[in-house]
């Protein structure tokens, strides 16, 4: 029986067979064997058989893939001698393994087998007969849900050992090849396991190295679909990783220099990296709004030309990375994901206050079929207001012609509002006075915001008559403010007489 300090570095023996048995040699041999034997036998001991209770006893004493939740009080009835008789033969390693499965082949119950690969698993025993043993039972067909289920239990432990005894990533990716030559094939969620051990360590250098490898070494694994229909893997996962801890740019630079190095990430990391840029596009913008607010408060001070100049670098470069990262969706993806591109590029340039390129993600999403929101052209017209892209906002217009009473003050409201963000006062005026013509009342708020706007810029110029055509629409309407009754002009001064 091996000794429990045996096999207390999974590295030092498992691997040193494992490596031997599944890239030297098609069998393994009785040849092969001998080879390899020296590294595990020398910390057998020849003296196996011992009390049947005695032996339960000691399969016990092995949880490092939660025995107990494998091994019942009915498991020890069941253990009988044959099972302690192969376990006894598989490591003596005088016959190959599935000599030794075939003889007892029908003298272990399925639950038996179960528990030989429990027993092997533990640290502390020879690991490598636990693959053996998997193997085997899968070319005989007889690995079942349970089977497989408690093989995949066993193999996350495996690698959460490794990781935690601050192993090479090598040594954890030769692990994911060597299961999968017997047949295992890792799955979505051991990629997941790994990394998420990784990252809770802090250790996001390794995290980023084993997906680098995985990538490398083109190690298969079974795909998983999220809600949307996506596949994911390995560098979406660690990317949305870095998304959730905050770090949008690490998440879109680890994508793009994946890609760009050779290697070729599953598509949906691509849109996860877009979703990075949005998220790192919003946080930019607000960050901006602060600025500006300390700014007129007077407790920071108005940014040069410079800090200007290099603000719109790094809002270019980031619309630069998700326009990249979308032409590789398009390349590399399916045309369904069509939509959902489009669907980022137009937050993109909603973030970033691209008002032109974000309504024609607006006309590109219908044209692949699929709608935006209402309120997403609404606040795509009011960023076109604010920079009086006049053909785009006549082009969104268009849809409110057939929209109800509700739905079209909404629309206007959100012109207006773009109107005054940009200082388009006479523009704003008049689609005030639109909308009165309609039959719509616009918010108190805009409209004392588009008359205070006017009022400061006759301040300035002295011009009036936007002015006096609004208030006395207003006045119509009875919709004017009880401050402004009217205004009376002489040489250039203004007098605003109170209403009492």
């Amino acid at each position: 029986m091996a000794s429990a300090q045996g096999l207390a570095s999974f590295t030092q023996t498992c691997f040193a067979v494992k490596r031997y048995r599944f890239r030297g040699a098609q069998g393994f041999s009785a040849q092969s064997c001998a080879r390899v034997c020296p590294v595990i036998c020398q910390h057998q001991n020849p003296n196996f058989i011992v009390a049947k209770s005695s032996k339960v006893r000691d399969f016990r004493l092995f949880k490092s893939v939660q025995l107990d939740q494998f091994l019942t009080s009915d498991d020890e009835d069941e253990m009988g001698e044959s099972f302690f008789e192969a376990i006894e033969e598989l490591e003596r390693m005088t016959r190959e393994p599935s000599d030794v499965l075939e003889e007892m082949n029908d003298r272990l119950s399925a639950r038996e087998f179960q528990l030989v690969l429990v027993y092997f698993s533990q640290e502390g025993r020879d690991s490598w007969c636990a693959l053996e043993v998997f193997e085997w039972l899968r070319k005989e067909n007889r690995v079942d849900k349970e089977t497989m289920e408690l093989m995949v239990s066993i193999m996350c432990s495996w690698l959460k050992r490794l990781i935690e005894e601050g192993n090479d990533v090598a040594d954890v990716i030769d692990l994911l090849v060597d299961v999968d030559c017997v047949g295992l094939k890792p799955s979505f969620s051991m990629m997941e396991k790994v990394i998420s051990l990784y990252w809770e360590m802090g250790d996001k250098e390794n995290a980023v190295l084993f997906v680098k490898e995985v990538l490398k070494r083109g190690i298969l694994y079974s795909e998983e679909d999220d809600r949307d229909g996506h596949k994911g893997g390995p560098t979406g996962y660690l990317a949305w990783k870095m998304m959730v801890d905050g770090n949008y740019r690490d998440s879109v630079k680890l994508v793009i220099q994946l890609r760009e190095s050779g290697l070729k990430p599953e598509v949906y990391s691509y849109l996860i990296a877009m979703t990075a840029v949005v998220k790192e596009l919003n946080e930019l913008g607000k960050a901006l709004r602060k600025l500006k607010a300390f700014t007129r408060a007077g407790l920071v001070a108005e940014c040069d030309s410079e800090d200007v100049v290099l603000i719109d670098k790094y809002q270019s470069d980031l619309l630069a990375d998700g326009v990249q990262l979308s032409n590789w969706v398009i390349q590399e993806g399916s045309s369904s994901l069509s939509g959902v591109v489009h669907e980022r590029l137009l937050a993109m340039y909603i973030c970033s206050g691209r008002g032109l390129e974000a309504e024609r993600q607006l006309w590109e999403m219908k044209l692949v079929g699929k709608e935006a929101d209402g309120d997403l052209y609404d606040i795509v017209l009011a960023i076109c207001a604010s920079r009086k892209e006049t053909s785009a906002i006549e082009r969104l217009l268009t849809r409110t012609e057939v929209t109800s009473s509700l739905c079209k003050k909404k629309s206007l409201s959100w012109l207006l509002r773009g109107y005054i963000k940009g200082g388009h006062f006479d523009d704003a005026a008049e689609t005030v006075i639109k909308m009165l013509d309609l039959g719509l009342f616009p918010e108190y708020l805009d409209r004392a915001a588009v008359l205070h706007g006017l009022r400061k810029r006759i301040q300035q110029s002295g011009s009036v008559d936007t002015y006096l055509k609004l208030c006395k629409r207003l006045s119509d309407a009875n919709l004017i403010e009880s401050c402004l009754l009217y205004m009376y002009i002489k040489k250039h001064k203004l007098w605003i007489i109170k209403q009492v």
